[in-house]
This record gives structure tokens, sequence and C-alpha cells, in this order.
């Protein structure tokens, strides 16, 4: 189920058109509990103007806890369950279309020398499923925390507590026009858990993978996304390109093929037939990215 919070706390005038700059960051609900965040995957196709984003993470807490999850985005989304085995049938697809997988730091399409390995591979976890999510329209960091605070406490939640940082990042988020959240409630243990895939549609000018709202969480990260797009992007204004490193050539993908992974990407791409498929990696300490994903 999902519900939709706007939160209107400065004058009209600033609602203005947000721009790009919008993975999740997580709240505990319990002080002193540590979580983790050791593998993301995503698939994005993007047309010029509408993206959709469709997510899974893999996640560990230090004790058992319920945890909230907050996901920035830079336009209002419409949120509904994805399948989180599209991220196998994909990397299977292209694994199937390449021979020698080469790797590059780039996010264009030049491919170096390298070890002949499958470009994709999708390892799942115990599987824990989305919740109550909610979609929030803030303008204000006060804003937030105090919607967060009600929601926490529609939960029974006592005494919920922001963390300093998370309140931080929220603000530069605010100060760069990216107003909507999205919320759901994880429950975690020590066991690394595959939490259920969840598809994000929403209009932007840039493809967009939120990074930053992530330092919130512990110890390093390995994201893999695997990109649709009409063309080979080269203009990477939040995270640089060589920070991006390419997994293989881009393969071509047809309509019917991409149909078969997400009939709503395929809509959301004109049912092109000359798609290319590829996969970007990022890792490092979570602490270190300061950028989201961005690029033209």
């Amino acid at each position: 189920m999902q519900k939709k919070v706007s939160i209107f706390l400065v004058p009209l005038l600033l609602l203005c058109a947000p721009c790009l700059f919008a993975d999740g960051g997580l709240i505990s609900l319990r002080q002193g509990v540590r979580m983790f965040k050791p593998n993301q995957r995503a698939m994005i196709a993007w047309n010029g103007s509408e993206e959709i984003l469709l997510l899974s993470t893999d996640m560990r807490a230090s004790e058992a806890a319920q945890v909230l999850e907050v996901v920035p985005l830079p336009t209002e989304p419409k949120v509904k369950k994805g399948d989180v085995e599209t991220f196998r049938r994909a990397a299977t697809l292209i694994n199937r279309k390449i021979r020698k997988p080469r790797t590059s730091r780039a996010g264009g399409g030049h491919g170096g020398g390298g070890a002949a390995r499958p470009a994709g591979e999708v390892t799942f976890h115990k599987k824990i499923g989305a919740h109550d999510i909610s979609v929030a329209h803030v303008l204000s960091t006060d804003g937030f925390i105090a919607w967060v605070e009600e929601y926490l406490g529609s939960l029974h939640v006592q005494n919920p507590v922001i963390p300093p940082q998370m309140k931080s990042i929220i603000g530069e988020y605010l100060s760069e026009k990216s107003t909507w959240f999205v919320f759901d409630v994880i429950s975690l243990d020590e066991v690394l858990s595959t939490g259920e895939a969840v598809q994000y549609r929403f209009k932007t000018k840039y493809l967009y993978y939120p990074m930053k709202v992530t330092q919130t969480v512990e110890g390093s990260t390995t994201v893999d996304l695997l990109i649709l797009t009409p063309k080979l992007l080269s203009n990477f204004s939040g995270i640089p390109s060589h920070e991006v490193e390419l997994r293989h050539e881009p393969v071509p993908i047809t309509s019917e093929e991409l149909r078969g992974l997400n009939p709503d990407m395929d809509a959301l791409l004109g049912h092109r037939g000359d798609m290319k498929l590829r996969i970007w990696r990022l890792w490092g300490e979570i602490s270190s990215f300061k950028q989201d994903l961005i690029a033209q």
C-alpha cells in the first residue's frame, strides 16, 4: 500500500520545478544499532525526460531492529512493487550476448582489456518485503523532521531520534530543490537480507541514482546499475565518470527482450529496437559518496 503525504511549510512561491539533485538512507528505530548496505542493485531506464528506477538492496543490522529507509527523488514518483528476478534475467541476457567482457572506467562505452568473466552476477540473500510505503513532499528540514517524528509516532516508536548526519543530508537535498522522499519501515537483523524490489517512475532531465543519502550507513558498498538509454552518456555532473566502472561493452537489446525483462521500461523507451544495455559499477566506502549519480 502506498500513501502520499504533502507537507507545505514555506510559501507556495518556493515550489519551483525540482532540479535533478536528489538508494536510500536508514534511520534505526532503536538507538545504538549499526546498519550496513554492502550490495545495491538497480535497473534504470531513462528516455531523456522520465526515468524508471527498479531498486533492491542487501542490508543487515548489528542487532534485530526496525529501520526507516529514506529514498530521495527529484520529482514526485509513482511507486509500485518490482521483481528482484529481473536483475538475474538481465544479467543472464548480457552474459549470453558477450563473449569477452572488458572493464573500463567511464560511463560512455569504451572498454579496456580484462579477464573473460561474467559481466553481471546476481546473488540474493534472505528476502525481506517492503511494508507500508509512504511518499512525502517536504520543503524544509524542520518539516522533514516533523513528518518523520509523526510517522514514527504512529508506529508507537517512543522518542525517535533522527541522526544529525541525516538532518544535514536532507538539508542539502532541499537546498538543491529535491523535495520528494519515499519512506518504508523494514525489519533487519544480523543476517544479510535482500530487500524486495521497488520500482519508482518520475520525471527528470537527467539519469539519476541517489548515493549521498547512504552516508548514514556504515561500511563499504558495491552498486551494480543496469543502464538503458537511447544514447550512451558522457556528461556526469555528480559522481565523476572516472569513478564509474563500465563492466562490459554495451550490448544491443530488442524491444521484445526488454519487454520480457520489464514491460514498463520497454514502453517508456518507445519499444525501440536499437537500445544498448550495460552495467555500471560503483564501489567504495559509503562515507566517500558525497554526490549522487547524475548523467546525461
